[in-house]
């Protein structure tokens, strides 16, 4: 039995919220469960529709897939957001150069399936924090080639430029992990408006400090805020119940 709270803020510099967030406990096509966290990206109002059509599209095509499997079912429906942003891209000029970040995951029994194009984030938490995903950014290839060490990434300016993006290019490139859950794990989805307003070691503290998935999602906002706020936020914690009731 899962327990889970989702939430997106504007945060404090931002004009328009331009990410999106999908979240079900209940069965979505064949999958038991899904969660989406966008983070659009493009001028007006381009990343705001980018961010909620690629996930509306990803929905659909989940729900009317006749395939069986996480993987093949998300893939499928990750690459049909990606055309059909392409193709609205090319209708108009107000969405010229739109696309957006996706992290999505699914929980089969004990085993969690994660998809990742872009920089927002994927976490499991219990005594340490790791990030599952890996971002598909500037910097983070810059750290991978041993052009800077991670604490020089932090800070970069080129912080915020993504290589792959849903919308980005004809063929797009998605990472896929396959992980066993342990009792205790807490799975935290985030755009990068939590991120670069928090170290991991923060959002780790505030997490193992509140009590349930509504409080930890709205502190972890609440600090992104006083850190700055700088970007939109968008958080999903999802949790396993110890016992089935």
């Amino acid at each position: 039995m899962l327990k889970t709270f989702s939430i997106t803020d504007i945060g404090l510099k931002r004009k328009i919220n331009q990410d999106y967030v999908f979240s079900s406990e209940m069965q979505v096509g064949a999958l038991p469960n899904l969660f989406i966290v966008a983070d659009g990206m493009g001028g007006h109002k381009a990343g705001d529709y980018a961010s909620r059509k690629a996930t509306q599209i990803i929905v659909e095509s989940i729900k009317s897939s006749e395939e069986t499997s996480p993987v093949r079912l998300i893939r499928t429906a990750v690459e049909r957001a990606n055309k059909e942003l392409l193709k609205k891209a090319k209708e108009s000029e107000d969405y010229e150069g739109m696309g957006t970040t996706m992290v999505v995951a699914t929980i089969t029994e004990e085993c969690l399936y994660v998809a990742n194009v872009g920089d927002s984030r994927l976490y499991i938490i219990n005594d340490e924090i790791n990030q599952v995903t890996k971002d598909h950014s500037l910097v983070e290839e810059m750290v991978r080639m041993g052009g800077i060490d991670e604490e020089t990434a932090k800070y970069h300016p080129k912080k915020n430029v993504i290589t792959r993006a849903v919308g980005g290019a004809e063929e797009i490139e998605i990472d896929f992990f396959e992980l066993k859950l342990m009792p205790g794990d807490i799975i935290l989805m985030c755009s990068d408006g939590l991120t670069n307003m928090l170290d991991d070691e923060e959002i780790k503290l505030i997490i193992k400090k509140q009590r349930d998935v509504i409080e930890k999602a709205e502190e972890l906002v609440k600090a992104a805020n006083e850190n700055g706020g700088r970007d939109n936020i968008t958080v999903t914690i999802i949790e396993q119940s110890e016992t089935e009731e």
